[in-house]
């Protein structure tokens, strides 16, 4: 491709337009921070997310939409959740005919309950043929400028357009598989940050490893419950963007939303946990958010309901685990037992 523009200059932002530069593909990366620009376009790298890693000189820094997506045939977006429709709604005017629209965003929008791909259909109408997608998969933003093999999945409901983006972020140790399933992989990538706070919270509890299993693999269950029923395929969440992205979210030590957990458990009030953050932790907001969603849906999520009584309600972290194994005995899925 002639030109790629990733919108938004942090972390993961950055990894992206290091990842496709270094590939020789002219990357225009924008933030509206005008005086972060100013810095990385001084030290030719981004030494407040990704330090050590110099910019090839491919890759343009601006804090200009316009300059950004000028010709760009594929528009990533990499900015919060929270200020997504509002970036896009300044994007959507400039965008060519045709282009591929990339969501590298793991959130939900709290008043509408969208996700981000939704976001964009919603906002463009039918003026412009364009193209929604999403990549997610386990992938910390540190390890892929770092060169570390890695593996994630691009979601298109057009297979020649996965197909593209899937051929764009390949190389040599960023491995891309496609999808079809846009919105199984979206909720997956949202939802797993919650969880992650929830593993944070019992590792600083001091809970062990069985804690840890039984979080995650019940907090697939509940992931896997409200993506089916927002529409997604049972199998997506199994994959590499959902049962993988949980595991590395829920037991790396550069996950952001189990560092939240963590200062949680511990005995820290959120306000104290998230001033001591130089990143997003998506996993807060999106508790809100697919708390919201799973009540209007109706889909039983006791491990969201007790994180949104947690963090929104001050609910002592040890409470929240004795209130979910006091819970109603059960099977464990849906099954006939003979």
């Amino acid at each position: 491709m002639n030109k790629i523009a990733m919108i938004g200059a942090g972390s993961w932002g950055t990894a992206l337009a290091l990842l496709l530069t270094r590939k020789g593909i002219p990357v225009a990366l924008w933030d509206r921070d005008a005086d972060h620009v100013a810095r990385l376009a001084t030290d030719r790298e981004n030494r407040r997310y990704q330090p050590g890693h110099p910019f090839p000189d491919n890759l343009r820094v601006t804090a200009s939409l316009a300059e950004a997506v000028e010709d760009a045939e594929c528009v990533v977006m990499v900015v919060p959740s929270h200020g997504f429709r509002a970036v896009y709604r300044e994007v959507f005017p400039l965008l060519p005919e045709g282009a591929l629209m990339v969501s590298a965003v793991k959130g939900i929008e709290i008043d509408s309950g969208m996700t981000m791909t939704q976001i964009m259909q919603a906002e463009s109408g039918e003026t412009k043929h364009l193209h929604f997608g999403v990549l997610s998969g386990p992938s910390f933003a540190a390890e892929v400028a770092e060169r570390q093999p890695t593996a994630i999945t691009v979601a298109f409901a057009d297979t020649q357009a996965a197909a593209t983006v899937q051929r764009l972020f390949s190389t040599e140790y960023f491995r891309a598989y496609t999808s079809c399933d846009v919105i199984g992989l979206e909720i997956s990538a949202a939802m797993k940050n919650v969880i992650a706070i929830a593993a944070g919270i019992c590792d600083g509890l001091n809970y062990g490893l069985n804690t840890r299993a039984a979080l995650i693999t019940r907090g697939l269950a509940e992931i896997t419950r409200l993506g089916v029923a927002m529409g997604g395929e049972p199998q997506t969440f199994a994959g590499l963007g959902g049962l993988g992205d949980l595991v590395l979210t829920c037991t790396g030590n550069l996950s952001r939303n189990r560092t939240v957990g963590l200062k949680l458990g511990s005995g820290k009030s959120l306000e104290q946990a998230l001033s001591e953050m130089k990143m997003v932790a998506e996993g807060v907001k999106t508790t809100k958010s697919c708390y919201k969603l799973a009540a209007d849906l109706r889909v039983e999520m006791p491990i969201l309901e007790q994180m949104h009584q947690i963090l929104y309600h001050d609910k002592r972290c040890q409470d929240a685990v004795v209130e979910l194994f006091q819970r109603d005995l059960k099977r464990e899925a849906d099954m006939v037992c003979r």
